[in-house]
């Protein structure tokens, strides 16, 4: 990596206390950045104009969000399945659910998610070892109400995913493997599954993970590094080209583009203790948990690398 191209951010724009803060979602219409804390159940709201911050509580882990297309409200994957978020009542409402109580006993859950340009949901679930269930890639199309694998994998923990330029390539993140995948991508079709990006190899340090993603204009792919303290861009070879540092902060879980520009990096993070962290280590990075802002004009913007739900 070449060290002229590192960005430095030793302050968090908001200090949010997330646990497990993921699935940063910004809405132009309204200026407001959507998050989640799963630990927590939680899906937050920050007006970015007013600075107002608002949380809605659930039962479950929401673990990420998307917005509804001339609709009010959020769509989501939870920990089940395929959900709305009634904006009225603040309910969760299940569309579709194809993990039952064996998997969520079993320690599976769906995890992170997007819609592409039709309005279809993709979402990946996470592994459990001890009883031998692998990550899996759903699809959940609105319009015939159906839920299908398009990838068996068997993945680790499926993270980050989304479409590149054109929507003719999906990225996919196979994060304890440290591996994101491209795919050629043909209207809700999934094929030729390759290695785009190999953190390890990439000379990315070893202990830490590749965690969601988003997409630039250029098509440069940005890679949150659980236990990293950073984020970084992969180029269209696949290669890194840039490094964005947080000191302070030790596990990095998500990014987003968003302000009225579009050039705004807004970056989540989650608590040294989540998911059997080491809670010592809060003392050396304090700001693990907090939300994240990265000036980015003049440099980049955000690409449609995803899209509204169609349902």
């Amino acid at each position: 990596m070449n060290p002229h191209r590192t960005i430095v951010v030793d302050k968090p724009f908001l200090k949010t206390g997330c646990v497990l803060g993921e699935a940063p979602l910004y809405d132009e219409k309204t200026s407001t950045l959507h998050f989640v804390d799963i630990v927590k159940c939680q899906v937050l709201h920050l007006n970015l104009v007013t600075s107002e911050l608002s949380v809605d509580q659930f039962d479950e882990p929401v673990s990420c969000i998307a917005l509804r297309r001339n609709r009010r409200g959020l769509a989501c994957a939870a920990a089940r399945g395929f959900a709305v978020i009634d904006p009225d009542t603040r309910k969760l409402n299940y569309l579709s659910t194809p993990l039952n109580h064996h998997y969520l006993n079993a320690g599976v859950r769906f995890n992170d998610g997007a819609c592409d340009s039709q309005g279809r949901f993709f979402a990946g679930t996470i592994f459990s070892k001890e009883h031998n269930i692998p990550g899996q890639l759903f699809r959940y199309d609105p319009f015939d109400d159906t839920t299908v694998v398009v990838d068996e994998g068997p993945f680790t923990d499926s993270n980050g995913l989304g479409w590149g330029k054109d929507e003719k390539t999906f990225y996919f993140t196979d994060s304890l493997v440290n591996i994101i995948y491209a795919y050629d991508y043909n209207n809700g079709s999934l094929s030729n599954r390759r290695v785009f990006a190999d953190g390890i190899s990439a000379g990315l340090p070893s202990g830490t993970f590749a965690d969601g993603l988003c997409v630039d204009s250029e098509g440069g792919v940005w890679s949150a590094r659980w236990g990293g303290s950073s984020i970084v861009r992969f180029g269209a070879d696949g290669r890194v080209d840039l490094q964005v540092h947080f000191p302070f902060a030790l596990n990095i879980t998500a990014c987003c583009f968003g302000g009225p520009e579009e050039d705004q990096l807004f970056v989540t993070t989650a608590h040294c203790s989540a998911i059997g962290g080491d809670p010592s280590r809060q003392a050396i990075y304090p700001d693990s948990g907090h939300l994240f802002r990265v000036d980015l004009s003049s440099k980049f913007k955000g690409g449609k690398w995803r899209f509204e739900f169609g349902g």
